[in-house]
């Protein structure tokens, strides 16, 4: 029995020391089975990601934000649903309005360009070269192209005037350029303070000594300036027709005072041509004294000498009437103080008539003007003196006038 406890507590004691030791193996083993299981799986998994591509992400759909941050607009298409057929038959046509002048009663205006025509009209006695004064209206007959014309209007009128004194001075006769001076100086002395004139003069080429201007102080200076002539040669359309474009520019009434014989020796325009400018140009009078009457007179026997000049006042005198201005040929210096003041009074005092022409259309083509003084009856006017005596007179006016062009 006690032998039997004996190898009892042997054996528990036996089971104790040993008990320790499978602890611990049984550690080692599990740690040992861990580590296989990580290798195994470091082995499998990467070899699976190899053999399989990745599924691409998933995006939204695209929309289209506007600039301004509105709401996304949908750009797919449109779907439009069919109309629905009605059995409801279609509605009547209404029926056409009945057209009227006047819809609606409203009002509308229609703008027509009525051309205006002004005539300036001095009427001096033959005589005494004295302005008539008083005239009426009802006076003045006015023949557009042989029709006659309404006068609307008369006034009168007396301003000051604004002039080119456009003098020859050329080395061809001591006894032209005194006449010339003479002559000059006589409208000098006819100036008024509010008056403005330039000085121009011309031989083979065109000179301006002085611009328009009411000093008469650098007149007087323009006009002494002029002692000894460069050229022979006078170039008289040239001069006359750059007179006119330069005059053209000016607003108003201008007059030219043109003071020479009357020849054109070398000009580049022909006769024709400066007639032409003459007329295309408005608002111009042109005044001629002729020089050298007295060498005419002195020399007079026929021949060439005086066919020449016969025809050199003959275009002096052309281009005044043409433009509705008065020519002179002085033969004596005492005539020019009369001559001047009939230009006076014919430039200062003067009427103004206007009216409209029944020809309106706007062609641009030349009417020729005639200006008459008529009675009651439509007769020729007739004038006379305080003892009944009667009185010739003289009408001044231009011939025409150039009608305005549709693009003006």
């Amino acid at each position: 029995m006690s032998i039997l406890m004996t190898s009892r507590s042997r054996i528990r004691r036996t089971l104790r020391s040993r008990r320790p030791a499978q602890d611990h193996s049984r550690l080692l083993r599990t740690a040992l089975l861990a580590a296989l299981a990580l290798v195994a799986l470091a082995v499998v998994f990467p070899a699976a990601r190899a053999q399989t591509p990745a599924a691409p992400p998933a995006t939204p759909p695209a929309t289209q934000t506007p600039d301004s941050g509105g709401p996304a607009v949908d750009n797919g298409p449109m779907i439009i649903p069919r109309k629905k057929e009605s059995d409801e038959p279609p509605a009547p046509v209404a029926p056409a309005q009945p057209k009227i002048k006047n819809p609606g009663g409203a009002t509308y205006s229609i703008r027509v360009d009525v051309p205006i025509v002004n005539v300036d009209v001095s009427v001096i006695l033959d005589k005494t070269h004295q302005f008539v004064p008083g005239l009426t209206a009802d006076r003045f007959l006015v023949l557009e192209d042989g029709v006659e014309q309404k006068v609307d209007t008369v006034r009168m009128a007396q301003t000051p005037i604004t002039a080119v004194m456009l003098l020859e001075f050329a080395a061809n006769s001591w006894y032209l350029i005194n006449d010339m001076r003479n002559a000059s100086a006589s409208f000098f002395n006819t100036l008024r303070p509010d008056d403005y004139v330039a000085v121009m003069t011309y031989d083979l080429q065109t000179h301006i000594l002085s611009d328009f201007t009411n000093n008469k102080q650098i007149i007087a200076e323009s006009l002494n300036s002029l002692n000894i002539p460069a050229f022979s040669d006078t170039d008289m359309f040239d001069a006359l027709y750059q007179t006119l474009d330069r005059t053209s520019r000016i607003e108003g009434r201008k007059y030219i005072i043109l003071i020479g014989s009357g020849r054109d020796t070398f000009s580049k325009l022909t006769l024709d041509k400066i007639l032409a400018k003459v007329k295309a140009t408005p608002n111009v009078t042109i005044f001629t004294i002729g020089t050298g009457a007295l060498l005419n007179e002195m020399g007079r026997g026929g021949g060439m000498a005086e066919l020449n000049y016969l025809q050199a006042q003959n275009q002096l005198k052309t281009f005044a009437a043409m433009t509705g201005g008065l020519s002179f040929s002085p033969i004596f210096q005492g005539e020019l103080p009369d001559d001047f003041a009939q230009i006076n009074n014919s430039i200062r005092n003067q009427y103004v008539l206007t009216y409209r022409p029944t020809n309106p259309a706007n062609d641009g083509s030349y009417r020729k003007i005639k200006v008459l003084l008529v009675d009651n009856e439509g007769h020729p006017l007739q004038m006379q003196d305080e003892k009944g005596k009667p009185l010739k007179y003289s009408i001044v006016a231009r011939d025409g006038y150039n009608a305005k062009r549709a693009v003006e």
